[in-house]
């Protein structure tokens, strides 16, 4: 039997929801891929990228409350978070969209 992926701790109906429409169905089709390539997914399929929602997702795979990422390691995730950004959202965007996107006052989408 599958498990959902709101079986996950901190992972809830909404974040399954996202995960569904990005084509992750399963708790253990999500294990499988890790986060990054889970939130690759999200990203591609159109979500609105959120530093919160992708450490929730890591601390989740890894069996942690959402809100324990903290000091270096919090760091390094929003590292990993940024490439994921630039690679997988908004590729059709002009450059100053981009720029705007990135100082927070572009198109809200």
């Amino acid at each position: 039997m599958t498990e959902p992926v709101s079986s996950i701790r901190n992972l809830g109906p909404a974040y399954e929801a996202s995960l569904f429409r990005a084509g992750v169905t399963s708790a253990e089709q999500l294990r499988t891929l890790g986060a990054d390539a889970a939130y690759a997914k999200l990203l591609e399929s159109g979500d609105r990228p959120h530093f919160i929602g992708y450490y929730a997702l890591v601390m989740a795979l890894q069996g942690r409350p959402w809100n324990d990422c903290k000091g270096a390691e919090k760091d390094a995730l929003r590292v990993k978070f940024d490439q994921l950004k630039l690679r997988h959202f908004n590729k059709n965007i002009s450059a100053l969209e981009a720029d705007l996107d990135e100082i927070g006052v572009g198109l809200r989408r």
